[in-house]
């Protein structure tokens, strides 16, 4: 490498440590450790290996740097800021503070630049496994020779923390199994947690554990710019695995008394210690110092950067002539589009009841694989009980990307980040399927995607105690009432064929996530649910059954409930009490409703409100206050036979009966 290069990278580096030390001692929080010493790769990374744009940072074959380890925010804002993206000085001097873009973990949609939401040690693996494996199926379907429209990759940074969290090594077997040739991770290897050396915690041989995964494993110095240049550079031109490099770094490297130590990763380094820093370095006592040279440095790169966008554009420009049919299903899928006639068509799909809905939703998607060709699926080894295969398209296979179908393996929590990785790509609409009651091990990950409004479609099955035999271990009991108490997350539960369409609707009209939570046992066709979107799933709950005069009771049930609650209505009609039933697939879509229409519906019984729903009665009071009736789960279930479950727990019409009218 240049020598004049190599003098410029390092003053990039010692000013990314000056910017990071001084952002968070300014806010009296942060991480300092990382990106003090991991400054010297930052200014490689930023300075002469990402192919990007920072002046339109969704440039689509842009190069993809995701920091699992996310709590060293600091050294991807200094970075960003450094080269050009839209993150001021006076942003970085907001570190951490209320409605900065600086926040104290890098949040999507926040801050230009930043690829995920990352923080949640591990999950940024499995975003940028993500990521690649999406990168690598719009390659397949859309490269052609002379027209090499998606050729980027996907860098991430991990410390020994995201290693040892479990999501990342499900994320990493699976995309050695893939043959991920685009997928380049970093490891901060500083032998440091938080609570002190990684010694007393871990001991493994991480490379080895890599390639048993099929990585290719390399090894640098951290600090040694000529060997970074010399493994990036074999990388970027002939890298045929994804690839693993042990990054050996001193945290918090520059600080005399705390580099080395925890005490530098989690902590300001005070006042005293950054001033030792800055003289031990030669930097200016001023604070948040930038050299002119490093401005226009990346000044320099800018102008390049917009060349190379500028050449992909013509590029693009040439494949749309030269291939018009494929064109058209690119800007389909750049923008996902939904045909405009999509309700019509789902409504006009045959599905005879009974049915679970869980295989209705398979009927479905059959349909919907052939409408929209940026939806792509995927189970947990349970695609044939979850119902998620789109039979048409092949599977995903390693180095084969042009099927639709993913099979995760045993994966759920690495699904569930890698489906995030997939959206935000920007042009795939995924969804994933296991059972509800796994919905557990997914779980932060649903979180992570409904903070970053993420649009994931999660089919979850055997959603409640009358799976059966099964037993308590895979019944379903407090996970709706888990999910829906979640921000952002739309959680739909459908009672037939019917909602189960217009579920999906819902779905792909939503830009965030969505529950989707489907039955294994047959069910009816309830009489009612055959009604436009707008009037039924898309208010989120609708009047199923009116009253003949005011009602005595109101009924409100959801899934495989409500055919239940209308034999329920049935039967107190016969002794004379008027009843009204509502169906409430969608607690979420309701409350965004007026609220002169939430009021026509939840009050207007005089009478009694009674929920009927075979999980947790949490949350439900709120619909029925305090003095109704939740005919609930209180417990776990059992092993049985669906039947008898529901004699032993209470949900057939002579048990609710009994509880209404004593």
């Amino acid at each position: 490498m240049d020598a004049n290069l190599k003098k410029q990278l390092q003053k990039i580096a010692n000013t990314i440590r000056e910017l990071s030390m001084e952002a968070v001692q300014k806010a009296n929080s942060g991480h300092p450790g990382l990106p003090m010493g991991c400054a010297e790769f930052g200014a490689y990374l930023y300075g002469c290996v990402l192919r990007h744009n920072p002046k339109n940072p969704k440039w689509l074959n842009r190069d993809r740097f995701v920091l699992s380890a996310g709590h060293g925010s600091m050294l991807l804002y200094s970075c960003l800021h450094l080269a050009g993206f839209n993150l001021t000085l006076d942003d970085i001097k907001q570190f951490r503070q209320l409605h900065s873009k600086t926040p104290g973990h890098p949040e999507l949609h926040m801050t230009d630049g930043v690829e995920a939401t990352t923080g949640p040690l591990g999950q940024g693996v499995g975003n940028a496994v993500g990521m690649a494996l999406g990168l690598k199926i719009l390659g397949s379907k859309f490269n052609k020779e002379g027209h090499k429209l998606f050729n980027s990759k996907v860098y991430c940074l991990a410390g020994d923390g995201c290693l040892m969290e479990g999501v990342s090594s499900e994320a990493s077997s699976l995309a050695g199994h893939l043959g991920l040739d685009n997928l380049v991770l970093i490891h901060d290897a500083n032998h440091i947690t938080l609570d002190g050396p990684l010694e007393q915690s871990g001991s493994e041989d991480t490379k080895m554990r890599y390639q048993s995964y099929g990585w290719q494993v390399y090894e640098v110095d951290g600090y040694d710019f000529d060997a970074m240049d010399e493994i990036f550079s074999q990388i970027r031109d002939g890298q045929t695995k994804p690839c693993f490099i042990t990054m050996h770094t001193v945290i918090g490297k520059g600080s005399p008394n705390k580099a080395g130590s925890h005490k530098a990763h989690g902590s300001p380094l005070g006042a005293e210690e950054v001033a030792l820093v800055k003289k031990a370095l030669g930097l200016p006592e001023e604070d948040f110092y930038v050299p002119q040279s490093i401005y226009t440095f990346f000044e320099q790169h800018l102008a390049k950067d917009a060349q190379m966008e500028e050449k992909w554009n013509e590029l693009l420009r040439a494949y749309a002539k030269a291939y018009p049919d494929l064109y058209q299903q690119f800007q389909v899928m750049q923008n996902r589009v939904l045909p405009a006639d999509l309700e019509e068509q789902l409504r006009k799909l045959q599905i005879k009841a009974p049915i679970a809905t869980r295989a209705a939703s398979q009927d479905v998607l059959q349909l919907l694989g052939d409408l929209l060709p940026h939806l792509y699926g995927g189970s947990a080894d349970l695609s044939g009980s979850d119902c998620t295969m789109m039979k048409k398209f092949p599977l995903i296979a390693p180095r084969q990307f042009d099927g639709r179908n993913i099979k995760y393996g045993i994966r759920e929590f690495a699904m569930a980040a890698a489906a995030a990785g997939l959206s935000e790509t920007s042009m795939i609409t995924p969804f994933i399927g296991t059972f509800l009651t796994f919905s557990d091990y997914m779980r932060n990950a649903i979180r992570l995607a409904a903070l970053s409004k993420v649009q994931v479609i999660y089919q979850f099955t055997h959603d409640s105690i009358f799976l059966g035999e099964d037993g308590p271990t895979h019944q379903a009991i407090e996970h709706l009432a888990a999910l829906r108490a979640m921000p952002n997350l739309h959680v739909i539960r459908p009672a037939d064929s019917n909602e189960v369409k217009m579920a999906w609707l819902a779905a792909l009209r939503y830009k965030g996530p969505t529950a989707i939570v489907l039955a294994r046992q047959n069910l009816p066709e309830i009489p009612g649910t055959q009604i436009e979107y707008q009037q039924g799933m898309g208010r989120g709950a609708y009047i199923i059954k009116k009253e003949t005069a005011p009602p005595q009771f109101t009924l409100f049930a959801t899934g495989s409930e409500l055919s239940l609650a209308m034999e329920v209505a049935s039967a107190l009609e016969k002794r004379g009490k008027s009843v009204r039933v509502v169906s409430m697939p969608c607690w979420e879509i309701f409350e965004k409703q007026s609220e002169d229409y939430k009021a026509s519906v939840v009050e207007g019984s005089i009478g009694k409100r009674v929920s009927i729903e075979a999980a947790s009665s949490f949350g439900w009071t709120k619909w029925i206050g305090r003095d109704g009736i939740a005919i609930s789960m209180e417990g776990f279930g059992e092993s049985a036979p669906a039947s008898d479950l529901a004699l032993e727990f209470g949900f057939n019409v002579d048990a609710i009966l009994d509880r209404l009218l004593s």
